[in-house]
């Protein structure tokens, strides 16, 4: 998993998806560890693991975590998950999508979590109105942060996130839109409605599925 650069704000919508019951909780990417700030000054008896692929923020985010693993959680070992089977929520904010396989990932939790656990990620939105209008004409360029991170390795919709839980031992319980203001956003969405009708599915769906930036969505075990 790869890193995007540190930064010392948080996602207050994610955040508000945490179940503040929570007392053992990790987070995956956990960058400055200001998600934990945050979460500590609301449960401050709980405790909250970093992990991170970077020492150097891992560093920063001891400040505010009860302590901070530097690992890539896709290569820990057996001692790692036996270590964290009684973590009750698994928090990724917008690290799901720079690991090469989140689903094997999920899956994982998905064997050692126990049964009221939850994750709650946030995750890019790939069918954003802006990435839509750039692919149309080939600009489909990586930068250093936002939809286009360099970083990103995997792509979802709302569709294909909502799968991945799924195929992963997971309901998806809640979970929200993030949508901010962005001017330009109702010039492109006719032609998104335009193309929707000529593929013969819902419209109106389909143009409030390329509003998000990002989803927020929190996830429990699917026992069936």
């Amino acid at each position: 998993m790869q890193s995007t650069p540190v930064h010392d704000y948080y996602n207050h919508d994610l955040l508000k998806f945490i179940p503040p019951s929570a007392r053992k909780l990790i987070e995956i990417g956990c960058g400055s560890g200001v998600l934990a700030r945050e979460f500590k000054a609301i449960a401050p008896d709980c405790h909250y693991l970093g992990v991170e692929i970077d020492a150097s923020y891992a560093a920063l985010a001891r400040r505010h975590c009860d302590d901070c693993l530097v690992l890539d959680i896709e290569l820990a070992d057996d001692a790692f998950w036996d270590a964290n089977a009684d973590r009750e929520c698994w928090i990724f904010g917008d690290s799901l999508e720079h690991l090469k396989d989140p689903w094997a990932t999920l899956r994982k939790i998905r064997q050692n979590i126990p049964q009221n656990g939850c994750v709650v990620a946030c995750i890019p939105n790939a069918q954003h109105w802006s990435l839509q209008a750039r692919l149309s004409i080939g600009d489909w360029r990586y930068e250093e942060s936002g939809l286009l991170d360099r970083t990103h390795l995997r792509w979802f919709t709302r569709q294909t996130m909502l799968e991945m839980f799924d195929q992963t031992g997971f309901t998806v319980e809640t979970g929200m839109s993030r949508i901010f203001d962005e001017p330009d956003r109702e010039r492109f969405l006719p032609v998104i409605e335009k193309m929707a009708s000529m593929l013969g599915v819902d419209a109106e769906m389909t143009i409030q599925d390329s509003m998000p930036l990002q989803y927020i969505l929190r996830a429990i075990i699917n026992n069936s």
